[in-house]
């Protein structure tokens, strides 16, 4: 079964996010990239969902330690009203995608089933 971590410091999002997966995959969350760190140590995911605004170090930081761990895993980097960033820009700097809140949910769903899908086939190939 598929993995993956869900990192936000809305523990609404959070909750919504898990309860879409956790059906599909193995979920982790994490309310802080600090936290998301301390699974990254020991587990490697087919996807990773992470807010990019959060208290102590942002979703960017995130992305930068995933791609020194495990530099295949898929990052989606996700955003709120106010915190918008340049999609092109963030997948220059290696996410796989970015999504603005408010989110579709079979959006976001497309967006991890892409990540997975391309995780597997890397691991495959």
């Amino acid at each position: 079964m598929p993995t993956i971590l869900i990192v936000d410091d809305d523990a609404v999002i959070r909750g919504i996010l898990y309860e879409l997966f956790s059906e599909k995959y193995e979920c982790h969350t994490a309310s802080t990239a600090e936290e998301a760190f301390q699974y990254l140590e020991v587990e490697n995911y087919d996807a990773i969902l992470t807010d990019i605004a959060m208290p102590g170090l942002t979703g960017i930081a995130l992305l930068k330690r995933v791609q020194l761990l495990d530099h295949n895993a898929p990052v989606i980097l996700i955003s709120g009203k106010g915190n918008e960033q340049d999609p092109q820009q963030l997948i220059d700097l290696g996410a796989f995608a970015y999504v603005s809140k408010p989110f579709r949910l079979i959006e976001i769903e497309d967006v991890v089933a892409q990540a997975i899908a391309k995780r597997q086939s890397q691991e495959n190939s």
